[in-house]
């Protein structure tokens, strides 16, 4: 075929229309199957466990989307390594559309922040689809635990330095993350307690087990109004509107632990920018119910033009890793 194509003539002028003609071809083909997207069912990984922030965002997410793209959109929980096996899953896969990712704070940010040697760049292996849920985090305690304010937590985890246990959610999740930070900015020692994912402390919580856990508002909220663990503080900068009554982390004396965090939808590099297009329209349109439903699990909707998608996602990669570089928190 190289012989014969490097020719002049009427042997070459055919050669060269039947390149043009096969790269056209393909294009049209790619072309074709971004525009027949989706035609088969779509998988939402979650890098946590079930019943957490990510994975009822991820739900609802999966609802509107299946009623509204006409296909299955299934939530997958892939858990371990605080995040990070959930996440590179996805950016392994195949970047078509049909594999996507429940991101936030902690597998985007944190991740590549805590790390000496980051496991993936969250900024050039995945592409931010859309924002779409805002929540806090909150610090609980158990409910027969010796005090029930930040100040006399203080007092008694100095008093007795690494005796009270904190339930973490995972490594380089924002609950640990938090735990951490917490007691680099108040001088005191807990006893760190892992567990696989958020739902798999409450029951230590509850029953007295672990003293207290840094958790998303979502997850905490339902046990602190059901009068099962104490609420100690938020934090945020301002009181969140559900849970008025619960002061933050400044209110308590505790300065520069405000965490206001974010779920949005992420996929692998290179997937094609009608797909993203698509998912972003579907999700644009679906707003109202997504309000409403993030409403009724505690919490807001949150929305950012497509536009500066990546520039919010980098503004604060920027400034957690400032964060946690001046905090001294890093992992092995």
């Amino acid at each position: 075929m190289t012989g014969s194509c490097s020719s002049l003539g009427g042997v070459g002028i055919r050669c060269a229309m039947i390149f043009v003609a096969v790269l056209t071809a393909v294009a049209t083909a790619r072309g074709a199957h971004a525009d027949d997207y989706p035609n088969r069912s779509i998988r939402i990984v979650v890098p946590t466990g079930p019943s957490g922030s990510y994975d009822v965002v991820a739900r609802v997410l999966a609802d509107q989307l299946s009623r509204r793209l006409g296909q299955g959109v299934v939530v997958e929980n892939r858990t371990g390594a605080g995040t990070i096996i959930g996440t590179q899953s996805v950016i392994s896969s195949a970047a078509d559309g049909y594999t996507l990712l429940a991101g936030g704070l902690s597998n985007i940010v944190f991740n590549a922040s805590l790390y000496k040697k980051p496991p993936y760049d969250p900024l050039a292996q995945l592409v931010p689809v859309a924002m779409v849920y805002r929540l806090a985090y909150i610090l609980v305690g158990a409910r027969d635990a010796p005090f029930s304010s930040v100040s006399g937590l203080i007092a008694a985890a100095q008093k007795r330095p690494g005796e009270l246990s904190l339930a973490t959610a995972g490594v380089g999740t924002g609950q640990q993350l938090s735990g951490v930070a917490f007691m680099k900015y108040t001088g005191t020692k807990l006893l760190e307690v892992p567990y696989k994912g958020a739902s798999a402390v409450y029951p230590d919580l509850l029953s007295g087990r672990v003293d207290l856990f840094f958790d998303s508002a979502t997850t905490a909220l339902p046990y602190v109004k059901g009068g099962q663990v104490k609420a100690l503080a938020i934090l945020t900068s301002q009181r969140s509107k559900d849970a008025p009554d619960v002061p933050t982390m400044a209110e308590e004396g505790v300065q520069g632990l405000d965490i206001d965090s974010w779920i949005g939808l992420f996929a692998p590099a290179g997937t094609p920018k009608s797909v993203v297009e698509r998912l972003q329209k579907e999700i644009a349109d679906a707003a109202p119910e997504l309000k409403s439903k993030f409403a009724a699990v505690g919490g807001d909707s949150m929305s950012i033009e497509p536009a500066h998608l990546s520039g919010f996602v980098r503004a604060e990669y920027e400034k957690w890793t400032k964060v946690i570089r001046e905090a001294g928190i890093t992992l092995d």
